[in-house]
């Protein structure tokens, strides 16, 4: 493990970025093995524009040999017929492997997909193995129910696994979201096919290299590679697949709702899209430290987050003053290399992405007044990367205030009293954060009841814990990831009622 000293050093992460083996073969039935059709598909540093390594590029030929491979494991009841304890200990030993790892998954996750190697080494890998743990320690300690029935009658309710769980995860946190999907549904018996973002497959390949290192048996865990119109589809169409957990954008989960209902009526979970807002009152005492939890909201993982606060609700009497504090901690975050500890913004995922949210911008400019930022940028005249971008003066019907950007561009809205801030909050087609600041209780309790948002911060932006479920409403999605809660996605009710005589 590297001192801290050395994690601040930029040459430290280059030499740790240029000596880590980059996986590229799928995990199907506990072997590395090639697509059957022989085909790869490049992946990416969107920092630099150059190739990583030529991953497998599977289909449904190949899921469908991950899923008999899943199926074939549930069956025979390798893992599933573990005791609780047995699995328990098997997922802790896979969390001490990942963690003996820290520093050459955060590099790999950096080179990946752009992330600030900061971020990766400092949050996002060290959260990822203690939401494993968490689920880990709980295999454990969960009870099952006895119904109060009439005497001579006994009623059992147990929680079961469903079998195969497909989960299909985003790029913009790979090992996290693998983890988010897995360990609940592996803590509960599960067997897993697992479909990561083409964009950043890396480190879910060494998830699943290092969980058969751990003794989870062959089969259990199996991983391809793909694209969502192939591999992601043939997963969400597949007929022996009883599950499917998604993290995404709200379109593709509503093409997983539509393959549901034309295959065999898999239970669908789904984690989508966010417009989230942040509303900040005129009695927040400490603007200074809202300033600086907005500002990090939205510009963490370059604004790629589903839950970032991308609407700010500003109280007017205070709006010029809040967006002043805003620019100026704004104009600290420039561009940089993402191997570079001091860098303070990350590259976009890919070229095709950046050029999107650059479209946003220009949609932005014409119906609103751009107040810091707005452009693409390279760094060293390389790489996919945008400016932090403030946009005031944004109507409420605007497409900046509307559509889910995934980039690190801030709507500002005004309002006058709680009631439009309320309504403000709720326009939108999407449930899932929302951020109040204020230091009334009263109104602290009053606002977050009554904005539609699966999770609510009351002077704090995205706050996640495992302890805490995380998922919203509307087009947001359904389900829970995260807390004893995401268990239930995975498992089904089962009851035996027994009669005896006395």
């Amino acid at each position: 493990m590297a001192k801290i000293a050395d994690i601040e050093d930029r040459s430290y992460w280059h030499k740790t970025a240029k000596s880590v083996p980059l996986p590229t073969q799928a995990i199907i039935g506990g072997r590395q093995v090639d697509a059957r059709s022989g085909k790869r598909f490049a992946t990416i540093n969107p920092a630099t524009g150059e190739t990583l390594a030529d991953i497998v590029e599977g289909d449904a030929t190949d899921v469908d040999d991950a899923v008999t491979s899943a199926r074939r494991s549930f069956d025979a009841g390798h893992w599933r017929n573990q005791s609780p304890l047995a699995r328990k200990r098997v997922l802790l030993k896979l969390a001490e492997l990942l963690n003996a790892e820290q520093q050459q998954l955060a590099a790999m996750e950096s080179l990946d997909m752009g992330k600030l190697v900061r971020d990766a080494a400092g949050n996002d890998i060290p959260t990822a193995i203690n939401i494993l743990q968490w689920h880990a320690e709980e295999v454990d300690k969960t009870y099952d129910e006895v119904a109060p029935l009439p005497v001579g009658n006994v009623g059992l309710i147990r929680r079961v696994p469903l079998g195969v769980v497909g989960a299909v995860v985003p790029w913009n946190f790979p090992l996290n979201m693998a983890i988010w999907k897995c360990a609940p549904a592996l803590a509960a018996g599960n067997s897993v096919v697992l479909k990561p973002a083409e964009q950043s497959p890396l480190t879910a390949l060494r998830f699943a290299q290092l969980a058969l290192e751990a003794g989870l048996p062959e089969g259990v865990l199996n991983v391809v590679p793909g694209f969502g119109e192939t591999a992601g589809q043939a997963l969400g169409r597949h007929m022996d697949v009883d599950c499917l957990a998604f993290t995404g954008s709200t379109a593709v989960g509503k093409m997983f709702l539509r393959y549901a209902g034309d295959s065999n009526l898999k239970q669908v979970w789904l984690e989508c899209g966010g417009k989230s807002p942040v509303v900040v009152f005129e009695d927040c005492e400490d603007l200074e430290t809202a300033a600086d939890q907005v500002v990090s909201g939205i510009l963490y993982n370059q604004g790629q987050v589903c839950s970032a606060g991308s609407r700010l609700i500003v109280q007017d009497s205070i709006r010029a003053r809040f967006l002043d504090l805003l620019t100026e901690r704004m104009a600290q975050y420039r561009p940089g290399d993402p191997l570079d500890p001091q860098s303070r913004l990350g590259a976009m995922v890919e070229a095709k992405h950046a050029a999107n949210v650059m479209r946003y911008i220009e949609a932005g400019c014409r119906e609103a007044t751009l107040v810091a930022g707005g452009n693409a940028v390279t760094v060293n005249g390389r790489g996919s990367f945008i400016e932090p971008t403030i946009f005031s003066d944004v109507r409420p019907d605007a497409v900046i205030a509307r559509e889910e950007i995934f980039g690190p561009v801030l709507a500002v809205l005004g309002f006058a009293d709680e009631a439009e801030a309320i309504a403000l909050a709720n326009d939108s087609v999407y449930g899932l954060g929302a951020s109040v600041w204020t230091d009334n209780l009263s109104r602290a309790h009053r606002v977050s009841e009554q904005i539609v948002a699966g999770v609510v911060g009351v002077n704090v932006v995205d706050p996640v814990n495992p302890a805490i479920p995380f998922g919203g409403f509307r087009q947001s999605g359904s389900g829970r990831d995260l807390s004893r809660h995401a268990a239930e996605k995975y498992t089904a009710l089962k009851t035996t009622w027994i009669r005896f005589k006395n």
